[in-house]
């Protein structure tokens, strides 16, 4: 199975997956990894594993429909099984969702459809949340909506700050990511989660 992950951040979901793969943990190709910002930590991750980089440079586009258009040649060109939004911060357009739909795989550090955005975590503690977590599910044009295909419950702690549960988010995230990719890997589809789920 091959994967295009796409960053923006420092790319520590996607060295797990890097580790799991070099390891004979996961069976799964990383085809390359795409960034929309020349300085992604990721790309460097990933460059020092010996996976090939690419960037869709956010700012040297027009509108973000021609840098839609950039992403969606750039990804499609590596000829990915799915694409893993691995940190990636941009909010991907119809043209890219059309190349690759129910193909866009995504992580987030809540209970979806609890807290969707990029600040599930603080939010689930403002809220006073007893329980959190996190999702793997399939991205569509929504902001962290989709399908979902799994997800694990993690326990706020009275003493907990944002960092500190967030820490304790990722453990689970990365494992459960592992574990879906595995699955996937493995020949379950993504439709397979979502029958399970209505039974």
């Amino acid at each position: 199975m091959r994967i295009v992950a796409l960053v923006s951040g420092s790319g520590t979901n996607l060295q797990s997956v890097i580790d799991a793969v070099a390891a004979g943990r996961l069976d799964v190709e990383i085809a390359a990894v795409g960034a929309d910002r020349p300085d992604a930590g990721g790309l460097a991750r990933a460059a020092a594993a010996g996976i090939e980089t690419f960037v869709v440079d956010f700012a040297a586009y027009e509108d973000r429909a021609a840098w839609n258009h950039a992403l969606a040649e750039a990804t499609a060109s590596h000829a990915p099984d799915y694409v893993l939004s691995s940190g990636f911060m941009r909010i991907v357009g119809e043209e890219f969702l059309d190349a690759f739909g129910g193909r866009y795989l995504n992580t987030h550090p809540a209970l979806l459809p609890a807290f969707p955005g990029a600040h599930g975590v603080r939010d689930a503690l403002a809220y006073g949340v007893k329980v959190t977590g996190c999702t793997v599910h399939v991205a569509d044009a929504g902001v962290d909506t989709g399908p979902i295909l799994a997800q694990a419950a993690v326990p706020v702690l009275d003493t907990d700050t944002e960092e500190v549960l967030h820490e304790r988010i990722k453990v689970q995230e990365r494992q459960l990511l592992l574990t879906v990719l595995g699955e996937l890997a493995g020949g379950k589809r993504p439709e397979d989660y979502l029958t399970a789920a209505r039974r």
